[in-house]
């Protein structure tokens, strides 16, 4: 790894913790995803919650990155302002967020937009909706492999439902998505469990297409299974942190040799003892749903040890011989990059100088953007 790639040059006058981006790296980020398809970018469609950033979605279309996948209306609204022409939000819109599933697609008329179902019901009154609306909704459904999050389980008779579902008018089946972040361990392991489900999938699709007279779409994986169905002909692929990687990944996922990107920005706040730290990177400015020594790696030194968190501190013990003093700025990597992001209202932008050179918000943190 590149030595002090997080380190930035210039003094730092902005109040911490930040985000820290770097967009060098990030461009070497789907410089290589785009490699792991052979350049097929149609076989692309990476989700969005990770970064919820417009500039990157611009990044995509400058590698012609033209569908994504997310989670939220808003995340789904900030692609249409940014208009990626294809978006599927991958989260059945039940409530109010059907509603406003509805209103996105009337505002922005020129996307065509996708979303998921997994049940007769919740199918059915979307396609009542689109009835209402005068609309055609474009629908996926959703099959459960082993997550058991959301999903009609691939051990039940879900062609059946698949039938029942292209019956209502007002719908228009593209075809199934499969999300199987449970798999762990190994590629080799990874890519085996994937494997048995996907093939029944695909050749039951196949002869749903026979019947049908058009393919079907299968959306699928996200980073835990992207090398195997980066592989797969007519599948479209849907990690979103390699844009900025994490620990986690870069611990677990060895093989896909993606690069961190982005770094959070704390201070020495204090030295309660005389081989502790405290920092100002809390659990308000990084991802803390694991156990303590899953939160963060300090990047300045592996010998500061996290070993108390809360809100707006962290203890730090040195266990080096490295000196710090009050002031002196820290450098970590999050372990879960997602929701660490999500904290923030805006990033800064460190350039190949390593020098902040611009802000980036983020802007579909926000729950609503218009709609």
């Amino acid at each position: 790894m590149e030595e002090n790639w997080w380190k930035i040059k210039s003094d730092i006058l902005i109040d911490t913790p930040f985000l820290a981006v770097y967009e060098d790296r990030i461009r070497f980020n789907l410089e290589r995803l785009i490699g792991s398809v052979n350049g097929d970018t149609q076989k692309l469609r990476p989700h969005i919650k990770t970064h919820k950033i417009g500039e990157i979605l611009e990044l995509f279309k400058i590698y012609n990155i033209k569908k994504i996948k997310c989670a939220t209306i808003a995340e789904a609204e900030l692609a249409a302002i940014h208009e990626i022409p294809d978006v599927l939000l991958a989260y059945q819109p039940v409530g109010i967020k059907k509603e406003r599933w509805i209103a996105l697609i009337q505002k922005y008329s020129s996307i065509k937009f996708s979303t998921i179902t997994d049940n007769l019901e919740s199918a059915k009154a979307l396609n009542e909706t689109a009835k209402e609306n005068n609309l055609k909704l474009n629908i996926y459904l959703d099959l459960n492999t082993g997550m058991n999050r959301t999903g009609f389980s691939i051990s039940e008779n879900w062609t059946a439902l698949t039938d029942k579902i292209m019956k209502l008018k007002n719908l228009h089946f593209e075809g199934f998505h499969i999300y199987d972040g449970h798999l762990k361990g190994s590629v080799e392991e990874r890519t085996e469990t994937a494997s048995k489900a996907f093939i029944e999938i695909k050749e039951k699709t196949e002869i749903l297409e026979q019947k049908l007279g058009y393919e079907l779409k299968i959306v699928a994986g996200g980073s835990n299974t992207f090398p195997f169905y980066a592989t797969q002909e007519n599948v479209e692929c849907s990690p979103g942190t390699f844009v900025f990687w994490d620990f986690n990944y870069q611990s677990h996922l060895p093989e896909q040799k993606f690069k961190p990107a982005l770094a959070i920005v704390g201070t020495v706040i204090s030295k309660p003892t005389a081989s502790t730290l405290c920092i100002d990177i809390g659990y308000k400015a990084v991802s803390s749903e694991n156990p303590i020594d899953k939160r963060l790696v300090i990047l300045n030194d592996v010998n500061l040890i996290p070993t108390a968190h809360s809100e707006e501190h962290l203890i730090l013990e040195n266990q080096g011989e490295n000196k710090y003093a009050v002031g002196d700025t820290i450098y970590a990597l999050p372990y879960h990059v997602c929701p660490t992001c999500a904290l923030y209202d805006s990033v800064q932008v460190v350039n190949k100088g390593h020098q902040i050179c611009d802000k980036w918000l983020v802007a579909a943190r926000s729950r609503e953007i218009s709609i």
